[in-house]
């Protein structure tokens, strides 16, 4: 993108991987705007992400009967949105964020009430079903932060992002915490009190779609592209394509993703057995959901301060902390005693923590490493790998707690974690020098 002047913006001439943008581009004015419209879309979305998180595991043992398969909720709905994120990812990219993120958060609000519709009927078939829809909704909320970057100038990337990550930290925190609430709600309509956190999540994402649907314009995907355009024809008529797939940054877009990837994997493992170990050591529901709301809140809060460091230190730097601040969660998840609730909530703070370092500096990195004419689609496949990844975890999770235990999981996932700081450092290093009297490759954000 160019300042409204015509002149180049710094994105003309691409900078090295660990060195950070440079301080005072100029910034789009729908921008502001826009900002505001994800703010709100987040805020009201968030309940609806507590929801899995809080109860799922739980309702998933109440029906089921057994631990070994409390992570299938967790499974579900992140493959789920895995498919989710392909198709929000294909929609954004031929029609733009609005219909794309509306779309979304419309299937998670349908999931939702699904799995109300699947607790009160007893049917396991039906909440696996509505799991999968479900979790579109929570593709649709972690899809939304590259629509804050679509229009943000290089050196605002990080905190633009991090203002549409703080968003769902009000609705995600007191998600958790109304789980007394609406099981009483559920409980007079006879529906079990599991179940009821769905029905908050079915109010939240419905609002979030309609209230994207509605505010979300200019659309900035589609705005950013023909500005994007009429740049390129005005310096280069005709070649606006040439050469699209070499601007991409692959080891950018490896680092990023891989960094995204890990880190979901182990959050999602890690938390989603925390609250079937705290019952099984005697901790009520209640106990569960405060210890989930301040990981939830340690996964948001920090956004602002994160996004001002992934502008300022430079993208990898905040990757190889997040590995950092993993490992010490998952030791300390390990070895907290079980009826210590101070100490879990310790580890599952840093758990939240460590996944807001990966989850802000992968964004940065990948959008970064993608041109405009490939990014919605691009982002969508990296976010089925997020997604992926977590379904992984959260089904292996129940079935590595039932033979290992749960000190095991932590111990194993805060190593695993430890894998992003040789991976950032390996891809981030400086490329190799241009022959002499090559031209410079030109790319373009």
């Amino acid at each position: 993108m160019s300042t409204r002047s015509g002149e180049p913006s710094p994105q003309s001439t691409p900078e090295p991987p660990a060195t950070p943008a440079i301080p005072g581009a100029p910034e789009a004015p729908e921008q502001k705007r826009i900002l505001a419209v994800l703010v709100l879309s987040q805020t009201l979305s968030g309940a609806g992400l507590a929801a899995g998180i809080t109860v799922g595991a739980l309702l998933a043992e109440e029906m089921l009967g057994s631990t070994n398969f409390a992570g299938v909720p967790s499974a579900l709905f992140t493959g789920g949105s895995a498919l989710g994120a392909v198709g929000i990812g294909r929609v954004c990219q031929r029609w733009g964020r609005r219909p794309g993120l509306a779309l979304g958060y419309a299937a998670g609000s349908l999931g939702s009430i699904g799995v109300v519709a699947a607790a009160a009927f007893g049917s396991v078939p039906l909440l696996f079903l509505s799991l999968v829809v479900y979790g579109a909704g929570t593709a649709t909320n972690l899809m939304a932060r590259y629509a804050g970057a679509d229009l943000a100038s290089p050196a605002r990337r990080g905190r633009a992002v991090s203002t549409v990550i703080l968003a769902m930290t009000l609705g995600a925190v007191i998600g958790p915490n109304m789980v007394g609430v609406t099981g009483d709600l559920a409980h007079a309509w006879d529906i079990p009190r599991l179940a009821g956190p769905f029905l908050l999540a079915a109010v939240a994402f419905a609002a979030a779609a309609l209230a994207l649907g509605l505010l979300l314009r200019p659309d900035p995907l589609l705005l950013a592209r023909a500005r994007a355009a009429a740049d390129t024809a005005a310096e280069d008529p005709g070649g606006p394509e040439e050469g699209a797939a070499a601007r991409t940054d692959t080891r950018r877009l490896v680092t990023g993703t891989t960094v995204m990837i890990v880190t979901q994997l182990v959050m999602i493992a890690i938390m989603t057995m925390t609250p079937v170990h705290m019952r099984a050591h005697g901790h009520d529901t209640q106990a569960a959901g405060f210890v989930i709301a301040l990981h939830v809140a340690a996964m948001f809060l920090p956004s602002p301060l994160t996004g001002m460091l992934v502008d300022r230190l430079g993208p990898p730097r905040v990757a190889a902390a997040s590995g950092l601040v993993l490992l010490a969660a998952g030791l300390l998840a390990a070895v907290a005693p079980s009826d210590s609730v101070p100490a879990l909530t310790v580890a599952l703070v840093l758990l939240g923590l460590g996944w807001n370092f990966g989850l802000l500096s992968g964004t940065a990195l990948v959008t970064d490493a993608v041109p405009l004419a490939t990014r919605a689609a691009t982002q969508g496949l990296v976010d089925v790998g997020i997604s992926v990844s977590g379904a992984t975890g959260g089904l292996a999770s129940g079935m590595v707690v039932a033979v290992a235990g749960f000190p095991f999981l932590g111990a194993a996932g805060g190593v695993l974690a430890l894998a992003i700081v040789p991976v950032v450092a390996l891809t981030s290093r400086p490329p190799r020098p241009a022959p002499a009297g090559a031209a410079p490759r030109k790319e373009r954000v």
